[in-house]
């Protein structure tokens, strides 16, 4: 009998032969038009041309597939060119929404006066990784995102509206096409500085805050959704209706609805985002602020990452600590990090993963866990219930998990110090050592998801924030992905690093599986998640934006 896992790691390579299949099918520059109209029902932006040579003579192999920038800009389409520009200059010009511009003028993007300092290096990433394409952009003004969460969150039924809006846009007849940008268009934008020009904000301030979920951000669901009819109240067991329509018993089986809120209404307790963020000052008015990740249902525009792109934290083995092979690894899951994923107040810290996790690892002694073994009957396993405990000291599962240096974000720190015990704060580049880097998310996205790929050990990951990348990797191919509520752990560390009584083998180790996700998943980061990539697809998004933001955006179009 196969294991759960060994059916995710066939649907996993199905699903990414599957992608590969429609990503890149254009041969030239006709065939990438052709398959460009075929795909969203427009002629490509001008510019295209450009793009098109930039993308192939850096060897992309993406080259059809950029779903997530129609998905984004789709909506967009409902507002008129002067109403983008005007927004624009509304939400770059007061500093309370903690937002920085870029402006593009003659080909050379600079970066606003007087963004915030501690949050500049976001926005000069950002500009940074324009310039090698942006002689080719049109006149325009950026804003992004300065803080790590999410801004957007316009209610179901009105971006719905906006949507099919923009979808019912007709393409113009071919001898109307006009290829190129209109004239003067830097005269249409407001100047965004200086950067304390308006007083009024669209954004209402819900930092630190508790009852977020059920608004403004289960808004973003159906009201037919659980998200917006059901709450669950039962917190110490887990909700098996949230998890069924994206696992296969305990395991995740469909990523991508692993992030959708609208079947989840038990995640409000179980992340720091929904608990307490840090830094929540949302928007249910549709705007354009380019964020680095979002949240399912939000409306943020997402862009390559600056800190993945200026290296903040990088993939860089050394002598002193190399990455050697897997199976030459230490057999231990490995996490050290800070409780950054949100403000731990009044006992909320409780349903934070990070926190979650570091005490399902380190001092789970009061409560249950179900881990799949192998049952008596050979060929074939069961769930088993054990002591919290049980699967290190009875079946020799290593796991190393700690919060690094001491407690932050936090109103009741001292309870958390003396639930956590941290550690000393180590260096990035010993994550090497472990075959099993488990990836969470911080007030956001984690950046170190990037190098854990690019790494020869195997990145678990569980997250509710997606990227731009997220649409082309394939979860059970390039990485193993957890639940948020992480009952799937010890079963899954137990499938890849082997369970055992003492001298007694219980269950192998599934090294040749392993291996294989490892090795997909390095593949295809220096092949898909590059910086050029992030170029590419950075590209392709603002050439998108300028026709948007262009007087005659409905009559813009290549054509060869």
């Amino acid at each position: 009998m196969l294991h759960p896992i060994d059916l995710l790691i066939f649907d996993g390579r199905n699903h990414h032969d599957k992608f590969l299949s429609q990503a890149k099918v254009s041969k030239n520059l006709k065939e990438a038009v052709i398959e460009y109209r075929h795909r969203y029902k427009q002629y490509p932006p001008p510019g295209f041309d450009r793009w098109y040579h930039y993308a192939t003579s850096r060897s992309s192999v993406v080259i059809e597939d950029f779903d997530q920038i129609h998905h984004d800009l789709l909506p967009f389409r409902a507002y008129s060119p002067q109403r983008l520009r005007e927004l624009t200059h509304q939400v770059a010009t007061n500093p309370f929404n903690d937002v920085g511009a870029v402006i593009i003028r003659n080909g050379t993007p600079r970066v606003q006066e007087g963004v915030k300092p501690t949050h500049a290096w976001m926005v000069e990433g950002a500009a940074k990784m324009i310039e090698p394409f942006s002689e080719y952009l049109p006149d325009m003004d950026l804003v992004f995102n300065l803080n790590d969460e999410p801004r957007i969150a316009v209610p179901y039924d009105r971006i719905t509206k906006m949507r099919a809006a923009g979808e019912s846009i007709e393409a113009p007849p071919q001898d109307q096409v006009l290829n190129g940008w209109s004239i003067d268009r830097g005269d249409g934008w407001t100047p965004v500085e200086p950067a304390d020009q308006t007083q009024e904000t669209p954004f209402v301030d819900r930092s630190w805050s508790d009852d977020v979920f059920d608004d403004p951000i289960s808004l973003v669901c159906p009201s037919s959704s659980k998200a917006r009819r059901d709450r669950v109240w039962d917190r110490r067991n887990i909700c098996l209706s949230c998890i069924r329509p994206h696992s296969l018993g305990q395991f995740v089986s469909d990523w991508d609805r692993a992030a959708d809120i609208c079947h989840q209404p038990d995640l409000a307790h179980l992340h720091g985002f929904f608990l307490s963020a840090a830094s929540l000052k949302v928007s249910q008015e549709l705007l354009p602020v380019f964020s680095q990740s979002s949240v399912r249902g939000f409306n943020d525009i997402l862009f390559p990452s600056p800190w993945n792109y200026v290296d903040k934290v990088k993939y860089q083995p050394s002598e002193e600590h190399p990455d050697v092979p897997y199976l030459d690894k230490e057999n231990t899951l490995f996490w050290i990090g800070a409780t950054s994923e949100g403000v731990g107040l009044s006992g909320r810290w409780q349903g934070m993963a990070r926190q979650r996790f570091t005490h399902l690892i380190n001092n789970n002694t009061l409560n249950k866990v179900s881990v799949m073994l192998p049952a008596a009957k050979q060929g074939s396993y069961n769930y088993k219930i054990l002591d919290g405990r049980a699967p290190q000291e009875k079946l020799g599962l290593n796991a190393s998990v700690h919060i690094a240096e001491r407690i932050v974000r936090c109103g009741d720190c001292d309870t958390q110090a003396e639930e956590f015990h941290t550690v000393g704060k180590v260096d990035f580049q010993d994550h090497w050592r472990y075959r099993f880097l488990f990836d969470l998310d911080g007030a956001a996205f984690s950046g170190r998801f990037l190098p854990f790929l690019q790494s020869n050990s195997l990145p678990f990951k569980t997250a509710l924030f997606r990227q731009w990348f997220d649409s082309r990797i394939s979860a059970w191919r390039h990485f193993v992905p957890q639940d948020l509520r992480l009952h799937d752990v010890w079963s899954t560390l137990a499938y890849f690093a082997g369970v055992r009584n003492g001298e007694e083998v219980i269950m192998p180790p599934h090294d040749r599986e392993a291996l294989w996700i490892t090795e997909e998943g390095r593949k295809w980061a220096a092949q898909a998640i590059r910086k050029e990539d992030m170029e590419i697809y950075f590209f392709r998004l603002l050439l998108e934006w300028g026709r948007l933001t262009d007087d005659r955006r409905d009559e813009l179009g290549f054509k060869l």
